[in-house]
């Protein structure tokens, strides 16, 4: 039997969800060769879809249904329908509630998306589509909602339960078992979503915010691990502080975590107030780790603390604009890591990566806009482009708007966008509007791929003592992209006297 195509996903084809879900209740019973869980969702009819009458469609993967009732009502096997990766129910009210139970085997996940188990207990990874294999969801990023999560384990294998923000209640049960309950206040997609039952070690600290609040801060590492991550919670502290003192953002919940294991997917990844790292980026110790591994541990963790802002509580409205978080989110961690070491050597590290990478890939067959018209498999496109390619887009825009504008485009991105899934281009109007300066033709950097080339050339005339710069700039042609119109480029000029003094223009 042939699998069917991948089908192909066009941002020109963007509709709003026909339903939004404001809470969720996740209660999560995990056993050695299973898990079962319970998903409660408040549900309402979206005012900004086309359709009125939509049919409820929620996502799921590799799940084995037990039960489904709506409004309390337990639904027979011909109310709705069920798919490989779907849950369909024609007829919803304009408001409603929705429980499923569902099991999944976790240890069976050898995929490493959901909830998978790891040697020391059970992870999640749920970026982009992994919250699907946890429950029956609406999976995208512009479906925010509010999360408890109540998680059941054995105490003894599995002492540690985590989840995302604030722990409210925990207590013993019958049979050496205990569990935790977790309550995030702040909407979310389901992408953030965490979950961790593990054995693990901890070590704990704290930092008071700018506003007097006393944080906890807790990081967890595999057993015999604890004495390589002190450099990793300083790094946090110290990434914390400068976000304070240069973007005015403050931690928003009462702690924040990171959880290291060593089989994990990605780098790192920024589920609001739980990282989970690989252990790469949190384990040093000096006979261990060059001075190399000790930078891109600080870079890496004070990225993922700053996504809290720029990824978590305003997220992407869809993939197309990964580069929103991302983007953004490396532009952040680069003028940090300018900060705190050199700048300068910073900046020729940050170019050599980008020439001996991205423009190699903006180069070849799989070049592709900051933020791409289409893609089939959405993991395909976490690129040099959309994030280090991104971060100098979100330069451009820092150059031609000066510190100042750019940090109050910053503020007003914020105000105005605040638990909201946007895009690029909400981003780029809030840097226009609060600079004043027309960024219309800026946002060509987010539509066209191509790296375009500048030709410069320079005349003096030494008796009326006038120079003229000329400039010219070219795009090659890129995959679905034969012709490019120009882009807005910042250029930075300055002349030089013959006793070696800036002249003033």
């Amino acid at each position: 039997m042939r699998e069917p195509p991948p089908r192909t996903i066009y941002l020109k084809d963007y509709a709003p969800p026909p339903f939004l879900i404001s809470t969720i209740e996740l209660d999560v019973d995990i056993r050695e060769d299973h898990a079962l869980v319970r998903a409660t969702l408040a549900l309402a009819r979206n005012p900004k879809s086309a359709d009125a009458h939509a049919p409820l469609v929620l996502d799921g993967d590799e799940i084995e249904l037990v039960s489904v009732a709506l409004d309390g009502r337990v639904l027979a096997p011909g109310d709705y329908k069920l798919g490989e990766e779907s849950l369909c129910i024609d007829k919803v009210a304009e408001r409603f509630t929705l429980e499923t139970v569902s099991r999944i085997r976790p240890r069976k996940n050898t995929r490493l998306e959901g909830l998978y188990a790891s040697a020391n207990g059970f992870f999640t990874q749920c970026e982009a589509q992994g919250f699907r294999r946890i429950t029956w969801f609406i999976d995208r990023p512009d479906v925010m909602a509010r999360y408890t999560n109540t998680i059941h384990a054995d105490r003894d294998r599995y002492p540690v339960l985590l989840s995302n923000g604030n722990l409210i209640a925990e207590g013993e049960e019958a049979g050496g078992r205990h569990w935790a309950k977790w309550h995030d206040p702040f909407p979310k997609p389901c992408y953030l979503f965490a979950m961790v039952a593990a054995k693990l070690e901890r070590l704990d600290d704290s930092f008071v915010t700018r506003s007097g609040r006393e944080a906890k801060l807790a990081l967890y590492v595999e057993p015999g691990k604890l004495d390589q991550c002190g450099f990793a919670m300083r790094c946090l502290k110290s990434a914390m502080k400068w976000d304070e003192d240069v973007f005015g953002l403050e931690l928003d919940l009462d702690g924040y975590m990171i959880v290291a294991v060593g089989d994990f997917n990605s780098g790192a990844m920024e589920n609001k107030g739980l990282n989970i790292f690989n252990t790469k980026y949190v384990l040093a110790r000096p006979d261990t780790a060059t001075d190399i591994d000790y930078q891109n541990i600080d870079r890496v963790v004070a990225h993922e603390y700053f996504h809290n802002w720029t990824g978590d509580r305003v997220t992407c409205r869809d993939w197309f604009q990964l580069s929103l978080k991302e983007g953004l989110t490396v532009f952040r961690d680069q003028e940090y890591g300018a900060d705190m070491y050199s700048r300068v050597v910073q900046r020729i590290q940050e170019v050599r990566g980008l020439r001996a990478a991205q423009f190699p890939e903006d180069a070849g067959p799989m070049a592709h806009p900051v933020r791409p018209a289409a893609y089939m498999e959405i993991r395909n496109f976490y690129t040099m482009t959309v994030y280090e390619k991104g971060a100098e887009v979100v330069r451009m825009q820092h150059t031609l708007l000066g510190p100042r504008a750019f940090r109050a485009g910053m503020d007003l991105y914020f105000r105005r966008h605040d638990g909201q899934a946007v895009t690029t281009d909400d981003f780029v109007q809030a840097m226009h509007d609060a600079s004043g300066i027309d960024l219309t033709q800026f946002r060509r950097w987010y539509e066209q791929a191509g790296t375009p080339v500048l030709e410069v050339e320079g005349k003096y005339d030494g008796a009326a003592k006038r120079y003229v710069l000329t400039l010219k700039q070219s795009c090659p042609p890129t995959p679905g992209q034969e012709k490019k119109l120009p882009f807005h480029i910042p250029f930075a000029l300055g002349l030089v006297g013959p006793d070696g003094k800036d002249l003033p223009l």
